[in-house]
This record gives C-alpha cells, structure tokens and sequence, in this order.
C-alpha cells in the first residue's frame, strides 16, 4: 500500500515538471523576435533608459534621448522594435519603430496622392531636407518649398508642415522628393474660394498688412491676398502708401470688388467714410477765393488740397500774371498753405480747376494807365538775350530792349557787348500792350534822334569828309564827323567803271579818312549812302563852274565849256 502511495506521488511530480517545461517552452516559442514591433507598458524611468514590460523574461530597454523630450510616464503604453538581446535583456528603438510607422503613412500617402506632415530641417544645395520622420530624409526643391519666392533660405528652417511626396523611390532604393508648394496653392485656393462664396461687396473683412508696392499694399485676408489700392486708402491725396499702414499691422477693411474669375479682391480704407464730393457744390462755387495746402508738383502744375478728399490742380499758366514759370517749385512747396481761385470743376471725375494769379490783382490791367508810350523810367537789366535785353520796370512787370534800340549810331551784334545784368539804364516806353503782356522800351530815344539833325544838314548832294570804319565783301562803311555811319556800296568806290572793286578797294585802309558824297539818308531806317564816284563827279562839276565863273569876268568871255575839259584834260 505504501509502495503504491510512493509511486503515484511520484507520478503525479513528474507530470506537474512537464506541464512547467512546456509551458516554458511554449513562452519561449511565443516570445517577440527580433526585427518585430511590440508593445509595452513603462515600468522605470532611470536617466538614461526608459524600461518597458514586453512580456519577456526581463524589461526591455529604451534609450530615453529616443523620446526628443516628450518623455513618457510610468504605465504608459509604447511601441517600439526589438532590435535583440543582451547581457540587459531585450534591446528596443522607439525611433525605428516609429521610422516603420511612419514609412507605412508614408507609402499610403504616397498611394493615394495625400499630404504627410514634415519637418524642414536642413538647407542644401537648390532646396532643403525635410524630416519626415523615416530613415531618410526627404528633398524639397526651394521653387516647390513656398507659394511664394523664398528670398531667405534660413527663414523656413524648423517649421512643421504638410507635404505631398512626388517621388518616394529611385533605383529601387528610398529616396523621398516632396512638395510644399503645391499643398499650400491648394489650401489657399480653398481659403480664397469659402471667401468668394461667404463675402459680398460692402462687407468688412480683417486683413493683415502683408507688403508694399508703388500703387498700394497687399493684404492677407487668410493665406491669400487682397489690394489695398493707394486711391482707396484716403479720398485725399496719398504720396506714399506706408503713411496709412504698417506692414504687420492687422486692419478692418470694406470690399469694394470681387472678380472670382481672375481670383482679385480689391479693399477700401476710405469707403468707411462719405465721399466729399457729394457735398461739393454746396460748399464751392465757381470764383471762389479757397485756401488750402501743396500736396504735391509736377512739370505741369501744383495740386492743392482744399479739405480731405477735395483737391485742385493749378497748372503752371495760371502761377503768376507777370512772371514766366518754369518749375512750379520756383514759386511753391509741398504742404505750403496757399490761396487761389476755383475757375471750374467736375464732379463725375473728381476734378477742380484752381488758378493762384486769379486770387491776385491783375497789375496789366492798369499798365497802360502807368506806363504809357514815351514815358521814361530807370530800370535793372534782369536778362541778355541775343536779340536784346530785359529791363525790370517794377516787380514781375519787365519790358524788352531790342538791341536795334541801344544807340542811335552803333550796330549792336550782341547787348552783351553793351549791356549787363544788374545794370540800371534809363529807357522809354515805346509800345504798351496790356492784352499781350508786353512793353517795349528803348535807350536810344532817350536822348535826340542824331539821324534828323544829320539829315537835316547833310541833305542828298551834300559832301563830306568821313573815316573808313570797316571794309566788307560788299563795300566800305565810313563814319561821318557826328558819328553816323553810312555805306559806300562797291559799285561807288571808283569813278572809273572798269577798274574791279578789289582794285579800288586796295587803296584804302580802316581808319582812312575818305570824302564821300551823300546819296541818300533814311531817318527811318537809319541808312545812309555815300559814293566815292559821284564825290568826284561832283568836284569835276564844281571845278567846271569855277572856270565857267572866271571866263565870264575876263577878257570877251569867249572861254568854252570844251576849253575847260581840254584844260582838265592837260592838267
């Protein structure tokens, strides 16, 4: 009975140890392997390894820099690989496991043409790596990182966005190129299209100041962009667009167009307010003296601003009554507060014409009343021209001085030989027209005209002795004894016809003195002619006379007019 008691006990021993090996055979059988993703429940957490329960004979350890800081908390669940065993137990890698999660989303995405989200990481040569959170880096090609160009490389480094993948393999090996570009062209287009579908024209929108252009500003409305237009900042003048808004700066604005066609918006700063110019015609009238400010000039005029919204342009006829303009910034400066005249307007296209002269009084009105012809008055020369010269009567009000009323007796080439500025003459007034703004003077009428008294003494047929001046291809001019000059013309030098001008002519030279006789006096024109030929036609005449006279007073007076040639003739 014993024997039988011992045998069973042993029996029964025998079969409990089996149960144990299998069992134990059975875990080790079941036991992740390596290259295997598992999952574990976080028993320690030391300073440098995470420890997860896998269900293995020991913890598995996970080094904690795998965890880039978001550490987990003990009893939290992990997924990791098992990369193998040692002396420590199972040997896990987080990042591999994630690395084969995520190459998983990665092919899916890549399959069915969604974005995957990456971080950019590293700037290269044409573009950037970007971690996707795989064993390799992807490519994105700097045209394809932004929806605009990117001007500084370094400024999209470290930011987390959505990608499409446009290549994931080549020559059968991993190598990812991503899009950047083309997910944000998509998200702005769906941004742009929910604005065109929820705003009307009249509604306000909040924008963001994104940058600046010569015409206006853009703002972003959400991802895409709107017009601020420099004409829809103020109903007045705007010079510069960065005057009423800052870049960065967030801004109520009013729609004002929408053309979901061509994908424009256009906003408004001004439509918040009235437009002035519905009031207009209550407030100015047509010959009305307004004030108002410079705002800003051109080659052809100033414009002036009367109130906000309200500006006049003033063009540069209508400056000054007296002076000539040639840049407006002679006359005036930018935000110089100025009257003038409103000499007319349209509203339709927002327009007032302004003239400064018109809101002063017009001195050529009563010019003639002041300076009436052969009035004599003292002036500056303000300018030489090569016809003459301007004298300044009084302040803006100038008369001209042609160089043919210098002087009397001088041929005047050019006034400057004569004349300069800042010199004072005195002068008269020889033509006055209010109407055409114009005064005409002279120097020489100042004193008597030496051309009546010459005519009146040396009258045609008279003879005199002058000197040669100057010697032309034409004739020679000589100066009488009173200092009119006159011409002897080369067909009057000699009194022999058939000697050549150039022959006659070689026996005179420029201060000679010569006799001449006088053909004709011009007082009009001042001209004078005088003949070398007929000087001496008239001494043979006059000596003809003579013998003529002395025959008659001796013996029977039977002397001839052919004795007196045949006594010239032997003389």
């Amino acid at each position: 009975m014993e024997e039988m008691e011992v045998e069973k006990e042993g029996t029964q021993n025998s079969k409990s140890d089996f149960q144990a090996q299998l069992e134990e055979t059975l875990k080790e059988f079941n036991a992740p392997q390596a290259g295997q993703l598992v999952e574990g429940t976080v028993v320690q957490i030391t300073s440098d390894y995470v420890y997860v329960d896998i269900g293995d004979k020991s913890e598995g350890l996970i080094p904690r820099m795998e965890f880039d800081g978001d550490l987990p908390k003990e009893g939290d669940v992990v997924q990791a690989l098992l990369t193998g065993h040692n002396q420590n137990g199972p040997v896990l890698s987080k990042k591999k496991a994630d690395s084969k999660r995520y190459l998983k989303e990665v092919q899916q995405a890549w399959k069915d043409k969604t974005p995957v989200e990456g971080v950019i990481s590293k700037v290269v040569k044409s573009g950037y790596e970007v971690n996707l959170g795989i064993e390799r880096p992807a490519f994105l090609p700097i045209s394809q990182a932004d929806a605009e160009k990117v001007e500084k490389p370094e400024s999209l480094l470290g930011l987390k966005s959505l990608f499409y993948i446009e290549r994931l393999y080549s020559d059968n090996k991993l190598n990812p190129v991503v899009n950047r570009r083309k997910y944000l062209e998509e998200s702005i287009n769906e941004k742009r299209d929910a604005f065109f579908n929820s705003v009307q024209i009249g509604d306000t929108v909040k924008g963001t100041v994104k940058s600046f252009t010569s015409f206006g500003a853009f703002i972003d409305l959400g991802g895409f962009d709107g017009l601020l237009h420099i004409n829809d900042m103020s109903w007045g003048h705007v010079s510069r667009p960065k005057d009423f808004v800052k870049k960065g700066q967030e801004i109520e604005l009013k729609v004002i167009r929408l053309d979901p066609e061509e994908k424009r918006i256009n906003l408004s700063l001004k439509h918040f307010t009235e437009d002035p110019w519905i009031h207009f015609e209550e407030k100015y009238h047509v010959n009305d003296v307004v004030k108002g400010k410079v705002t800003k000039l051109t080659e052809f005029g100033a414009f002036v601003e009367l109130e906000e919204g309200i500006e006049g342009l003033v063009h540069i006829s209508e400056f000054s009554w007296t002076k000539k303009v040639n840049k407006p910034s002679d006359m005036v400066t930018v935000g110089q507060e100025v009257e003038a005249m409103i000499l007319g307007y349209d509203i339709q296209a927002g327009r007032v014409s302004l003239g400064f002269k018109q809101a002063t009084e017009n001195p050529w009105e009563k010019i003639a009343e002041k300076y009436p012809v052969g009035t004599k008055v003292k002036g500056k020369i303000v300018k030489i021209t090569n016809i003459g010269a301007f004298v300044s009567l009084e302040d803006g009000i100038d008369g001209f001085l042609h160089a043919d009323d210098i002087s009397w007796t001088k041929k005047i080439k050019h006034p400057g030989s004569e004349l300069a500025v800042d010199q004072e003459v005195e002068v008269v007034v020889t033509e006055c027209d209010p109407e055409a703004h114009r005064i005409k003077v002279g120097m020489k009428q100042v004193s008597d005209n030496p051309w009546k008294k010459f005519a009146a003494e040396y009258k045609p047929g008279s003879t005199l002795e002058g000197e040669i001046t100057s010697i032309a291809d034409f004739g020679v001019f000589v100066k009488a004894p009173n200092g009119i000059e006159g011409l002897v013309n080369k067909s009057n030098l000699s009194d022999e016809k058939d000697v050549p001008f150039e022959e006659a002519v070689a026996k005179y030279k420029v201060g000679d003195k010569i006799n001449v006789y006088v053909v004709d006096v011009n007082v009009e024109k001042e001209k004078v002619a005088f003949s070398v030929r007929e000087f001496k036609k008239k001494q043979q005449r006059d000596e003809i006379s003579q013998y003529m006279s002395s025959s008659s007073d001796s013996d029977d007076g039977s002397y001839t007019l052919g004795d007196a040639f045949k006594s010239q003739k032997n003389s």
